[in-house]
């Protein structure tokens, strides 16, 4: 078909862009990869003080990693544990720069539109899954419509956090007080370190990025007098779930959560659970919060808000793909029931493919954390294993596709007071992760 002589989108140049980038190329397939940011891992940068808690083992992808070797490169110790500017300056822009990708890469280039050429989401026909994609791509120049035969959609979730209103939505004056805000991991020891230092703080979320900020504030507060740290739960603290410490495969993620626990338990940090946010206000140069705990109203006092509640997919620009989206989570619903934190009692996920990914747009696919949708616990291992084996089903080699070619390490995080769900470890045809559930 004409398609077959047409690149393979793939849209963002993080980690898993440029992972897809390179299987394709393993496969004979022809990439091009557009990316909003002026370089490779612009959301990497975002985060780049960050320590990870997966060690380089789990960071790099095979086929990129040959690319790579055949150029020199020599891998840094598989069992040390990066940070995100690390991951940036030591593999992905050396990947970036190799003979095989430097040419297809194109920074500065927004995909703000996928659609099948000519076909709309509405019309049907027989043609149209052997219709070209046509891809619109806002440049500096304007709008540009590039063609490819398949999309692969690896743009991430970073810059579309989920905000402070516990309803999913902006809770009241959140949008007027973002100079007050930050959402995600702040540099709170280094760029950001004067707009908290001796200044009172609310944490907002569950999760490792939660985990994170408070960690470096409780670091802070060592040397900065008069700093303070609120942190507020949508659950009673009886229900937070730290991790799994020792028995997490990842030993970082373990002491990450047990150290945050700590602080909670010691008293370093103020913890407010349940505490569900309504409003938000200006007094006396500071915010006024409103909030639910325990069916009372109560208003705390903060001078700032780091915002660490997840992220969603920025569903947009894929508007004329006919999508298949779990209603809760916004991922596959093959994937879903693995990943949904209200189904999945166990936090390890098992290795999945093409097969799970797949939308009803013949051809195209969304990779990475995207593929996550609302759901949390992804890991960057998971994200290779996802364009591996996407790449070998658009080579033709359905055998390979259907291959796991991934251990990921458990959780340690393991509910055993009610059964499992649909979709739990070992409530499906598929072996259960060992030791998941028990």
């Amino acid at each position: 078909m004409q398609s077959h002589t047409l690149p393979i989108a793939i849209i963002g140049a993080g980690p898993i862009g440029l992972a897809a980038a390179a299987q394709l190329l393993a496969r004979g397939l022809k990439p091009v990869v557009l990316e909003a940011g002026p370089e490779v891992g612009h959301a990497v940068r975002a985060w780049g003080h960050v320590r990870m808690f997966s060690p380089w083992g789990f960071n790099t992808d095979a086929a990129a990693r040959a690319l790579l070797e055949a150029e020199g490169w020599s891998s840094p110790d598989p069992a040390q544990f990066p940070t995100g500017q690390e991951l940036l300056a030591r593999y992905l822009l050396p990947l970036s720069a190799t003979a095989a990708l430097r040419g297809r890469i194109r920074t500065g280039a927004k995909v703000v539109g996928v659609a099948r050429r000519d076909f709309g989401r509405l019309r049907d026909g027989a043609a149209r899954d052997a219709t070209p994609f046509i891809l619109h791509v806002q440049t500096e120049q304007g709008i540009e419509a590039i063609e490819a035969h398949a999309v692969i959609d690896c743009s991430g979730t970073w810059h579309t956090p989920n905000p402070a209103g516990s309803h999913g939505l902006p809770t009241p004056g959140e949008t007027q007080h973002t100079a007050r805000i930050t959402y995600g991991i702040p540099d709170i020891l280094g760029e950001a370190r004067a707009a908290y230092a001796g200044r009172e703080t609310l944490v907002v979320g569950a999760g490792h990025s939660a985990m994170n900020a408070v960690l470096d504030l409780a670091e802070l507060a060592k040397t900065a007098a008069g700093t303070r740290i609120l942190w507020a739960f949508r659950r009673p603290l009886g229900a937070i779930n730290f991790g799994g410490g020792a028995r997490d495969g990842l030993a970082q993620r373990g002491a990450l959560g047990a150290r945050a626990q700590a602080l909670v338990e010691e008293g370093a940090v103020t913890a407010l659970a349940p505490f569900l946010i309504d409003r938000i206000d200006e007094a006396d140069g500071a915010l006024a919060i409103t909030g639910r705990q325990e069916a009372r109203a109560v208003t705390i006092r903060a001078d700032r808000m780091i915002v660490a509640t997840g992220f969603r997919p920025d569903l947009g620009f894929l508007r004329e793909i006919r999508l298949a989206l779990d209603p809760a989570v916004e991922a596959t619903p093959a994937l879903a029931p693995l990943i949904d934190p209200n189904l999945h009692s166990c936090g390890t996920v098992r290795p999945h493919g093409e097969a799970e990914l797949r939308h009803p747009e013949a051809g195209f696919y969304i990779a990475g954390m995207k593929s996550y949708g609302r759901a949390p616990t992804f890991l960057l291992a998971t994200g290779h294993e996802q364009v591996r084996s996407i790449a070998a089903h658009l080579a033709g080699d359905t055998v390979a596709a259907r291959r796991v070619e991934l251990v990921l390490p458990e959780t340690g995080v393991c509910a055993t007071d009610r059964a499992p769900a649909r979709g739990e470890c070992g409530a499906t045809t598929a072996p259960a992760p060992r030791g998941c559930c028990g």
